[in-house]
C-alpha cells in the first residue's frame, strides 16, 4: 500500500471516530433529558407508594414486577429490532412510552395506579432499550466499548443527577409530590426532540462499525451463557432504590426532601465510576467486573444500618455498582457477540438480569418486613457469589 493510500485509510478512520463519538454524545444528550424524567420520579417513588398506602412488601413487589417485565419484553424486542432492522422505531417508541408515563403519575389517586403508571415506565424503556444499546455498540466500535458506553453512562447521570435535586428543591419548597412530577413533563419534551433529531442525522447507525468481529453467526458463545449467570447473580442481590428510599423514610434516616439527593449522590457517583470503569474495562477487560463487584457488594449495610453518615457512602458505593451494571455490563456483550444479533444478545442479556433482580426485590421486599439483617445478608452474599464466574469469563477470553 502507497504512503497516499495509508493517509487516506487514516483520514478515513479518524472521521469515523469523529462520527461515532458524535452520534455517542448525542445519544447521550437524549439519556440525559430522560434521566431526569424517570430518574428524578424514581427517586421518590418508594415514599410516594407509602404515602399512598403501600407497604414493604408492595414497593418490593411493585418496583421487582416493574424490572420483571420490562427485562423480559427486552428479549422480544431486541429479537424483532435485529430481525426488521428497525432499531430507530423500537428506539423512539420505547422513549416514548417511558418518559409520558412519569408526569403521569401526578394523576394517581391510589397505588394501584401509581404502580400500573411504573411498569409501564419500565414497560417503555424495555422496548427502547436492546435497539438503543446495539446502535450505540456500533458506534463504540471506534470508541472503545468501554469509554463509550461509560461515555453513554456518564452523561446519563448528569441527568440522573438534576432530576432528583430537581424533585428535592420542589419538595424542599413544600410542594406536592403530584407538582414534582407534572414538572418532569419538561425533561421529557427535551429528551424526544433531541432524538428525533438524532433520527435525522444518523438515519443508519450500523455503518458506524467498520471492523465486524469474526464470530460464530449461529447461537451465542459459552462464554455469553456464563458471564449471564454471573450477571443474574448480582441483579439478584441488587436492592432496588424504592425499597431503599422506602427505608430511609421509615426509619427516618433522611427528611423527604433529602431523600431524592441522597439518590442523586449515588447517581454522581454512577457517572464518574462509569468513565473511570469503562476506560480501565477497555485496559483490562473483565478483571476490572471483580473489582467493581468487591466494591459495590457492601452498600447493603451502610443503607440499612441506622445513620445518615453511613447511608450517604452506602449510597456511593451502589452507584459505582449500578454505573458498572450500566456502562462495562453493556459493553462486555457488545465484545462476544455479531452486530447482527446484538439487539438479540442484549434483549437475552436485559432478560436474564431484570428475571434474577426480580426475584431478589421480591425476596427483599419480603426480608424487609421479616429480618433487616437477612436482607443484608442475602444481599452481599449474592453478589460476591458473581466473582468465580466473572473469574471463569476472564479466563475463557484469554485462552
Amino acid at each position: 500500500m502507497n504512503t497516499n493510500a495509508i493517509t487516506s485509510a487514516a483520514k478515513n478512520i479518524g472521521l469515523a471516530k469523529t462520527t461515532a463519538i458524535r452520534f455517542v454524545i448525542l445519544i447521550g444528550i437524549v439519556s440525559l433529558f430522560a434521566d431526569m424524567t424517570y430518574e428524578g420520579a424514581r427517586s421518590i417513588t418508594g415514599q410516594y407508594l407509602a404515602v399512598l398506602g403501600a407497604t414493604g412488601l408492595v414497593v418490593g413487589i411493585v418496583a421487582g414486577l416493574g424490572e420483571l417485565i420490562g427485562y423480559t419484553l427486552r428479549l422480544v424486542s431486541g429479537y424483532f429490532s435485529d430481525r426488521t432492522h428497525r432499531y430507530w422505531t423500537f428506539t423512539i417508541v420505547g422513549y416514548a412510552v417511558n418518559l409520558i408515563a412519569v408526569p403521569l403519575l401526578a394523576l394517581a389517586g391510589s397505588w394501584e395506579i401509581a404502580a400500573v403508571l411504573l411498569i409501564l415506565e419500565r414497560t417503555g424503556k424495555a422496548i427502547r432499550t436492546p435497539a438503543r444499546d446495539a446502535m450505540l455498540s456500533y458506534a463504540t466500535e471506534q470508541t472503545g466499548r468501554g469509554w463509550g458506553f461509560g461515555l453513554h453512562e456518564a452523561m446519563d447521570q448528569i441527568g440522573a443527577v438534576l432530576g432528583p435535586l430537581i424533585v428535592a428543591v420542589v419538595l424542599a419548597l413544600r410542594g406536592t409530590y403530584q407538582s414534582a412530577f407534572a414538572l418532569l413533563l419538561i425533561p421529557a419534551l427535551l429528551a424526544l426532540t433531541t432524538l428525533i433529531v438524532a433520527r435525522v442525522l444518523y438515519p443508519n447507525p450500523r455503518d458506524l462499525e467498520i471492523n465486524t468481529p469474526k464470530l460464530q453467526t449461529q447461537g451465542f458463545p459459552r462464554v455469553f451463557w456464563i458471564y449471564l449467570i454471573a450477571v443474574g447473580l448480582v441483579g439478584a442481590g441488587y436492592v432496588d432504590f424504592p425499597l431503599i428510599s422506602f427505608h430511609f423514610q421509615q426509619a427516618q434516616i433522611a427528611p423527604d426532601a433529602w431523600i431524592p439527593i441522597l439518590y442523586a449522590i449515588a447517581m454522581a457517583t454512577d457517572a464518574i465510576a462509569a468513565l473511570v470503569f469503562g476506560r480501565l474495562f477497555d485496559r483490562m477487560g473483565i478483571g476490572i467486573l471483580i473489582v467493581v463487584t468487591l466494591l459495590s457488594a457492601f452498600f447493603a449495610p451502610l443503607v440499612f444500618l441506622d445513620g445518615f453518615g453511613l447511608a450517604v457512602v452506602g449510597m456511593m458505593l451502589w452507584g459505582i455498582g449500578l454505573g458498572a451494571q450500566e456502562s462495562i455490563l453493556r459493553a462486555a456483550v457488545a465484545g462476544m457477540t455479531v452486530p447482527e444479533r446484538r439487539g438479540s444478545a442484549y434483549g437475552i442479556f436485559n432478560t436474564g438480569f431484570g428475571v434474577m433482580w426480580f426475584l431478589g426485590s421480591v425476596l427483599m421486599g419480603y426480608l424487609y418486613d421479616v429480618s433487616l439483617p437477612a436482607l443484608i445478608a442475602l444481599s452481599v452474599l449474592l453478589q460476591l457469589a458473581a466473582i468465580p464466574f466473572f473469574l471463569a469469563v476472564r479466563g475463557q477470553k484469554q485462552s
